[in-house]
């Protein structure tokens, strides 16, 4: 299997903390504990309460885990550390990052003898975010959305309900992706009466089964009155912890970085679920709390806190916090948008646990299938190329590339003899008066503009008459960078595992490994 290593900022859209945290062979500190290339041997991590190897236990057989996932719940509940990775509960699966972190996670734990877990983010309330997948069919993108109602507005996403209509669009997704084993995980999994994050959590189980992925879901009453005391710690210090945060902001814009989380005046780092159900942030006015329309005390939180801790959940800033509380987590996966969080949680990390836990990137990888592949080769073109490329310039340079042997030879004659005759032309003409040298130079640019237009008249003419060439650019971009947004973020991980079968997760394992703490072009 042929691979390509490229550095991570060849993706577009990509912060500069984290292209220097990728790049950094000592943790930049105070940010991070880590670096991809400083962390070795996992912090030793407090062990799990008693009560949460049997909680997991019971989820994890509710969503189908197998045998080798049960006695990895078993060792966890012994001491044996965590290689931590999670994300929101999206429909089908979700992009093909999705298989990338827990194959990450995955293989970082079995280099520390741990065990991997994925964390389901299913408190999320943005439904937008999360009730569609794109799928690839022919030369096409499908995305499909599942239209969850007005009702759901607002809720955490994880309890909504499926519903009758993921038959249709299961039926739907079968006509682009069907008829293979991987596709009737999917399909057994997301069912009418499933919700979002139990759906997510059985087709998660059941793909990497054979690897004793533990799932977990915290959002029930009895996960949150074990991680109580991050919360009750956030309201009863909430300004203390406020201040620390606009400190961190600070000396990350001094440092020339942009904080990924606005933390405004009076913001807490916390929501409550009202009476109707709905997710609202919580925020500190004038000695109170308020969300929504309602206002509440620190007492009346905290009574909340004691009587219904599933209504209190942690923010962006704060959930990894509530999860290394629960968990003996060694290192936690994430993404680009997660390890720019984490140099803000930080500060929570230390005022509330006393330590911090080295967060390391998830596989970035391109997908190159054979097809693909030979079309590459054929024009001798790498991956780089199309990410960093538009189509109509790459489609251009190879009309360009593909013309007549004589034709370049003519237009690099032409071209480097008017160079040549410019160049000795302006020098005397500079010599006369610098008022003439500059007109000079004005019409001279004219002129190499001309030029360059004969070259691309030329490839334009040659692209017409090979058709293909244009279509080869566009299979390209539409496999490898649809819609210019990177593969393993615009594509369902479904897609490929129903293209490519089960042996994609061997792969995706494989190459987690950290050799490239950049990104790989994966030749399938």
């Amino acid at each position: 299997m042929r691979v390509d290593c490229y550095p991570i900022s060849l993706l577009p859209r990509l912060s500069r903390l984290f292209l220097d945290y990728t790049e950094s062979r000592e943790p930049i500190a105070p940010f991070y504990a880590a670096s991809p290339w400083s962390w070795k041997t996992p912090p030793q991590a407090p062990a799990p309460p008693a009560t949460l190897a049997e909680l997991l236990r019971d989820q994890n057989i509710s969503w189908g885990g197998g045998e080798k996932t049960l006695a990895n719940i078993e060792r966890l509940g012994k001491g044996c550390a965590a290689i931590v990775t999670g994300q929101q509960v999206a429909l089908l699966g979700g992009p093909l990052f999705t298989l990338f972190k827990a194959a990450t996670a995955i293989h970082r734990a079995q280099k520390i003898g741990g065990v991997p877990i994925f964390w389901l983010a299913s408190e999320d309330h943005d439904v937008a975010e999360v009730d569609h997948v794109t799928l690839p069919a022919r030369h096409a993108l499908h995305t499909l959305r599942l239209h969850s109602g007005e009702a759901h507005a607002g809720q955490p996403v994880g309890n909504i309900p499926l519903g009758p209509q993921i038959a249709q669009l299961l039926d739907r997704a079968a006509e682009l992706i069907g008829g293979t084993p991987e596709f009737d995980l999917l399909a057994a999994a997301y069912t009418p009466g499933a919700t979002y994050a139990s759906a997510f959590a059985r087709w998660l189980s059941a793909v990497f089964a054979d690897y004793g992925l533990i799932v977990l879901d915290a959002s029930s009453r009895a996960f949150h009155s074990l991680g109580a005391p991050v919360l009750r710690h956030a309201i009863e210090n909430a300004a203390e912890l406020e201040a620390a945060l606009h400190e961190r902001d600070r000396l990350l814009a001094e440092r020339g970085y942009h904080s990924q989380v606005l933390v405004g005046p009076g913001s807490s780092l916390l929501f409550l679920i009202d009476e109707s159900g709905a997710r609202l942030p919580l925020r500190r006015k004038n000695g109170l709390w308020q969300a929504g329309k309602s206002m509440y005390s620190a007492a009346d939180l905290l009574s909340i806190l004691d009587t219904a801790p599933e209504r209190l959940s942690p923010n962006a800033l704060l959930r990894p916090v509530f999860q290394d509380y629960l968990l003996p987590t060694a290192a936690y996966i994430g993404g680009p948008a997660e390890i720019a969080y984490f140099a803000q949680s930080q500060v929570l990390y230390q005022a509330i646990l006393g330590r911090a836990t080295p967060i390391l990137p998830r596989l970035s990888a391109t997908l190159i299938e054979p097809s693909i592949g030979k079309v590459l080769a054929q024009h001798e073109l790498s991956v780089a190329e199309i990410l960093s490329a538009h189509p109509d310039e790459l489609a251009h340079r190879l009309g360009a590339r593909s013309m007549p042997v004589e034709g370049k030879m003519q237009l690099a004659a032409t071209g480097n003899a008017l160079d040549g005759e410019l160049q000795e032309l302006l020098a005397w003409m500079e010599s006369l008066s610098p008022d003439l040298g500059r007109s000079a130079q004005v019409a001279a640019s004219k002129m190499r503009y001309q030029m360059n237009r004969l070259r691309r008249m030329a490839a334009n003419y040659q692209l017409q008459r090979e058709s293909s060439i244009r279509r080869h650019v566009d299979t390209l971009f539409f496999n490898l960078f649809p819609d210019r947004h990177p593969q393993e973020r615009s594509v369902g991980g479904v897609a490929y595992l129903s293209r490519v079968g089960a042996p994609l997760l061997a792969t995706l394992v494989e190459q987690s490994a950290d050799d490239c703490p950049g990104h790989k072009a994966i030749w399938l």
